[in-house]
C-alpha cells in the first residue's frame, strides 16, 4: 500500500469512528428548542467529533464526515421532517455544514474559532430551513405573534443552537490542548 492509499485509509477510518460517536452521543440530549407540532432542537455534544474530524483532516473530510452523520441521525437518531426537503437541510446538509471547521485545519490554537465556524454553517442551513419549509407552521414565540418568517427562524433556530454553540467553543477551547498531542498535530 502506497503512502497516499494509506493516508486516505487513515482519513476515512478516523471519520467514519468520527461519525459513529456523533451518532452515539446524538441519544445524550437536554431538549431546549421552541417545541410545537413536534419540532424543536436539544443541547447535545453531536459537533464535537464533527469539528475534530473536519479540524484534523480538513474541508473535504470533515464536510463528507458531517453528510454522512446527519443523514444517519435522521435514520438511526429519531429524525423528525415534514418533507424530504426538511430531511436533507436540517439533517445531512445542516451537519454537513459543520465541516467547514476544516477550513482551519490544524492551525494551533484555533480548535474554539473552527467550532464556531462549524455552528455558524449549521444554523445558517437550520435558518433557511426555517424561512422556506417551516415558515407555515409559525406561531407565537416567547408570547410574541410571529409575523415575519426571518424573525422567527432566527429566535426559533437560535433558542438551541446559540447555547450548543457556546458548548461547543468552550469544549473545544478545552480540549484543544490535550488533543493537539494526539490528533492535532
Amino acid at each position: 500500500m502506497n503512502a497516499k492509499s494509506h493516508q486516505n485509509l487513515r482519513c476515512l477510518t478516523e471519520c467514519a469512528i468520527f461519525a459513529a460517536l456523533s451518532l452515539a452521543l446524538s441519544y445524550l440530549k437536554i431538549p431546549i428548542g421552541i417545541s410545537f407540532g413536534g419540532f424543536g432542537g436539544s443541547i447535545d455534544l453531536v459537533m464535537i467529533p464533527l469539528i475534530i474530524a473536519a479540524y484534523r483532516w480538513g474541508l473535504g473530510w470533515g464536510l463528507g464526515t458531517g453528510l454522512v452523520f446527519g443523514t444517519l441521525k435522521f435514520f438511526f437518531a429519531g429524525g423528525s421532517a415534514v418533507n424530504w426537503q426538511s430531511m436533507l437541510l436540517d439533517y445531512s446538509v445542516a451537519y454537513m455544514f459543520v465541516g467547514f471547521a476544516g477550513l482551519l485545519m490544524r492551525r494551533e490554537g484555533k480548535l474554539w474559532l473552527a467550532a464556531l465556524i462549524g455552528c455558524i454553517g449549521r444554523f445558517l442551513i437550520h435558518f433557511i430551513s426555517g424561512i422556506t419549509i417551516y415558515a407555515m407552521y409559525m406561531e407565537d414565540i416567547f408570547g410574541l405573534p410571529m409575523t415575519n418568517t426571518w424573525v422567527y427562524s432566527l429566535l426559533y433556530n437560535g433558542s438551541y443552537m446559540l447555547p450548543n454553540t457556546i458548548l461547543a467553543v468552550v469544549l473545544c477551547l478545552i480540549l484543544e490542548k490535550p488533543l493537539r498531542k494526539q490528533l492535532l498535530s
